[in-house]
């Protein structure tokens, strides 16, 4: 399989719609970095994203949506605090983990009772996630533990033959992973530091502005 390159537009995005609803893998620009993105609601598909990226099935994949109102989609519960934070950072560079909604296949959860979300501040990834119209199970687009991808070119040299299309939209504003906070944890807990500070999040948890 030759991964194909398109400039990131309406036309490129009615292309990797049809390739994902086929189960199909597709990278593309966010604000942070360059993620590759699946069929969230589709095991097979999101096996495929574990072999492309020979990530260990352990490790939990994130889904990314494109509005607030489908976290009802993912999570079953979304908590106050969870609230409060998508106020202040979403769209933007903070992952949410929360308790997971019935349905989602285990794979993506790598087993367990929670789901990771976030919600991208970047047009052509808010674009292709609405037209697709489910959320996409996305992770960085990179061979698991390499660096994360900014641009286009470095997404191919990673993915080359294992991805059917990369969406070129030029270099990502961010250039770092998203900040993860875990919501189902008591108290809640950083488990990777991005763009949102740990300054930033006490600071709205206390209820401070």
């Amino acid at each position: 399989m030759k991964t194909e390159i398109l400039p990131a537009n309406i036309e490129s995005i009615a292309v990797a719609v049809q390739i994902l609803a086929r189960g199909g893998l597709v990278a593309f620009p966010t604000d942070t970095v360059y993620g590759v993105g699946a069929h969230g609601f589709s095991p097979e598909a999101i096996e495929r994203l574990y072999i492309a990226k020979e990530r260990p099935e352990e490790k939990a994949i994130p889904l990314l949506i494109a509005k607030r109102e489908d976290l009802s989609l993912v999570s079953k519960e979304v908590p106050e605090m969870a609230w409060r934070l998508i106020e202040r950072f979403w769209p933007g560079g903070l992952t949410l983990v929360l308790p997971k909604a019935p349905g989602l296949p285990d794979i993506l959860c790598a087993g367990g009772d929670s789901v990771a979300v976030r919600m991208p501040d970047h047009p052509i990834a808010l674009a292709l996630i609405e037209a697709v119209g489910v959320p996409l199970a996305t992770t960085s687009a990179n061979i698991s533990g390499h660096p994360s991808p900014v641009m286009a070119e470095e997404v191919q040299r990673e993915l080359e033959g294992r991805i059917e299309l990369i969406l070129d939209g030029g270099r990502c504003p961010g250039g770092i992973s998203s900040t993860v906070l875990d919501l189902t944890m008591e108290p809640p807990t950083i488990l990777r530091l991005g763009p949102v500070s740990k300054e930033e999040i006490e600071v709205l948890l206390s209820g401070e502005q």
